[in-house]
């Protein structure tokens, strides 16, 4: 810890900064302290490297997944700001040295605290891929020993001296000595299992002092990793368990490592762990911890006087040349990595160029749509909703900034969607895009959007049929509950409006997973706290009364058909009222279709649905009022269902605009960061998301139900408003 220079700031982001922890050829890290007083560790940017388009664009992707990050042995993010001049993140402050200065300064570790040390590092890469992410860098010098474990630092961002290559896409990340050997070979990637092996290393440095694969030059250290078995002399002073734990980790196949969650049972179940995490570190790492810890509450005060000559820079509008990348080094705790060329200057002016006129700037919104093919009708809907939200905006008085809206038609086709996702992602005044409408178009393009950190809201595609990785889509907003929810309002309803005790489910098993997703929500959360029964149906027979009789044995007082074919719940209504039940009988959004009421006729009176879209003409709230007459006034008909939702995502953007200051310099990414972190009270619904890393909507109240009344569907209100 060194005192601040006068070159130094004393207030960076609301941290008011203490002192130096550490300066590396790309930045500087500083003791720093909230505003409430917690110590953060905060790493800035050298504005020479940042000046980088796709290092910023990493950067910002990277914070914000690491921010997702809770795990108890990983340091949380706590603050970033991907757009400063020089960017910055903050971290809790650990006041314990990392691993490599431990070891290297005190020797190796005892049993007991490489096993605890394993077992914990395990449990905490284990959240890290059950997240979707892979660290890439895991090193002694990577993980700080604190008095109650051990905690993992830098996600894809602090890279260390000797990493072979910094964060350039497709590029080799990583220490030498520690990269897998599938990393290290031509084209290799990192996976999950490469943290394993890098895991495996770390551990046994810790037990024996000694680094598996030697040191010296970086490129024989490389070929030793491929191509030789690891040194593990002193190895066999560990117990068995532990010891063959750490060997199968580095394993040269990938598929013959242990997962990180396995390893981490496997150590615990050594009864090799430190109870509670309690004296796990040897006396004279504690002395050093505590030292640490005092210094930080008292850090030296700020040089006033001669500092040392100035760090070299660059020009503003060039970027430093890929040799001084390279040549680049610095400490594990101090540096954080940027890689490439370009120049960010102009990543901000040509994202802030003002497109309308006046002296307001204009933000520009892409609607995404099959506007023409077989899913034009909800295209065309969703096109009619965002256009009146644009113009809703741009009509106030106190507006800081004007939306223009663009729109691109795919067609429903997975082709000309990610050739529309690039276009988008390419124009430098588009901020946001909703859409696509279509399931194949989502899943071609979103994962585009993703990579270009470019905000995308999914209106009407149910996120859990796509498949998608989380890594990809943290930039994807969806604002409708997913398929897996279905039953929440089938449940409420059950139990708030028509209360039913005794519930049958009718599970069609021609309806696959869906069906099953269905009868196991509600048979594991019955309505009223009841009991509910699943009865199934053969896919290869329309005879449903069989399993009807079989439900109403039972003595229901509901029935919930699971399944998505409108023809079959129409067999299941026939059924059901040839034997005379006259109960509340209830389904799900893809049984209502004309198809059911036709097929159904009498049978499908008074049946009730749940459905993720609203019918704001239906609805008696003074936003759906307003937007019902607007929608009346200028398209001369009532609003088509997903208009308003469409309208809502609309307005979910301006709100993201809004609070960051509306001005011309906004970045897609930072409309991406903060529409998570909004709550927004729209014309259908409310939209506000989980604060982890899924940003997941939260369904309680975006769901509605509708029911079946004169062969027509009545809409009945948000399933949570219905008496």
């Amino acid at each position: 810890m060194r005192a601040l220079s006068a070159h130094d700031p004393g207030e960076l982001g609301g941290h008011r900064l203490l002192a130096r922890l550490g300066t590396g050829g790309m930045g500087v890290v500083y003791l720093a302290r909230t505003a409430d007083g917690t110590l953060a560790a905060l790493k800035v940017i050298r504005a020479e490297y940042a000046a980088e388009h796709s290092f910023r664009e990493r950067f910002r992707r990277e914070a914000r997944l690491a921010r997702g990050l809770t795990g108890r042995w990983l340091v949380p993010v706590t603050d970033a700001d991907a757009e400063a001049r020089e960017p910055w993140l903050a971290t809790a402050f650990v006041p314990g040295p990392s691993l490599a200065e431990a070891v290297d300064g005190y020797g190796s570790l005892p049993p007991y605290a490489v096993a605890t040390l394993g077992a914990l590092l395990a449990e905490a890469l284990a959240e890290v891929h059950e997240a979707g992410l892979v660290h890439r860098d895991v090193k002694p010098g990577n993980v700080l020993l604190a008095l109650d474990g051990p905690r993992l630092i830098d996600f894809g961002i602090a890279r260390a001296t000797g990493a072979t290559a910094l964060t350039e896409p497709g590029a080799v990340v990583g220490t030498p000595g520690y990269l897998a050997p599938e990393q290290v070979r031509a084209g290799g990637g990192a996976v999950t299992a490469s943290d394993v092996y890098a895991l495996g290393c770390v551990l046994a440095y810790a037990a024996t002092g000694r680094r598996p694969f030697g040191t010296g030059n970086p490129a024989a250290v490389l070929y030793r990793t491929v191509h030789e078995e690891p040194d593990l002399t002193g190895l066999d002073r560990l117990p068995p368990q532990p010891r063959t734990a750490i060997t199968r980790c580095l394993a040269k196949d990938p598929a013959d490592r242990p997962t990180a969650a396995e390893l981490a049972h496997v150590l615990t179940a050594s009864g090799q762990v430190a109870p509670d995490q309690a004296d796990w570190l040897p006396s004279a790492v504690l002395r050093l911890v505590a030292e640490r810890s005092s210094r930080a509450l008292d850090p030296p005060p700020r040089q006033t006087g001669p500092t040392a000559p100035s760090e070299p820079t660059v020009e503003a509008d060039r970027a430093p040349s890929r040799r001084r990348i390279l040549a680049v080094g610095g400490s594990a705790a101090a540096v954080l990595a940027a890689s490439g060329t370009g120049a960010a200057v102009l990543l901000t002016t040509r994202r802030g160029t003002a497109q309308g006129g006046g002296d307001l700037p204009t933000h520009t919104i892409a609607l995404h749509a099959a506007l023409t093919g077989a899913q034009a009708e909800q295209g065309q809907a969703q096109q009619r909703g965002a256009r009146l939200a644009v113009a809703d905006h741009n009509a106030r008085k106190d507006a800081r900034f004007r939306l223009a809206l663009t729109s691109y038609d795919d067609r429903g086709e997975a082709g000309r969607a990610k050739a529309g996702a690039r276009r988008l992602i390419a124009d430098p005044s588009v901020r946001a895009v909703v859409g696509p409408t279509s399931a194949a178009a989502a899943e071609a393009a979103v994962t585009l959007y993703g990579k270009a950190s470019m905000p995308v809201l999914l209106v009407s595609v149910d996120y859990d049929a796509l498949g998608l990785s989380s890594a990809l889509t943290r930039s994807l907003c969806v604002t409708t509950a997913p398929s897996g929810y279905r039953a929440i309002p089938v449940v409420s309803y059950l139990t708030r409006v028509q209360k039913a005790e005794r519930t049958a489910v009718i599970q069609d098993r021609a309806a696959g997973a869906a069906a099953e997703d269905i009868a196991r929500s509600v048979r594991e959360n019955p309505p009223s706290e009841g009991t509910a029964t699943v009865h199934t149906v053969a896919a290869g027979t329309d005879d449903f009364r069989p399993t009807v009789a079989a439900a109403l044995a039972t003595r229901p007082e509901a029935v919930v058909y699971a399944g998505t074919s409108p023809p079959r719940a129409a067999a299941c209504a026939r059924a059901l009222a040839a034997a005379g039940f006259t109960g509340p009988r209830l389904a799900v959004e893809p049984v209502m279709r004309p198809d059911f009421t036709k097929a159904a006729g009498e049978a499908a009176e008074g049946w009730v649905f749940e459905a993720p879209y609203s019918e704001p003409q239906s609805s008696g709230t003074k936003a759906a009022k307003a937007f019902t007459a607007a929608y009346r006034d200028r398209y001369g008909e009532p609003p088509a269902r997903w208009s308003a939702e469409a309208y809502d995502a609309v307005g979910l953007i301006a709100a993201s605009l809004d609070a960051l200051g509306g001005g011309a310099g906004i970045t897609p990414g930072q409309v991406a960061e903060r529409m998570f972190k909004l709550t927004h009270n729209g014309v259908a619904k409310p939209l506000r998301f989980t604060r982890d890393i899924t940003h997941s909507l939260v369904p309680d109240d975006t769901s509605f139900l509708y029911r079946v009344k004169d062969g027509e569907f009545r809409f009945l209100g948000r399933h949570d408003q219905v008496r």
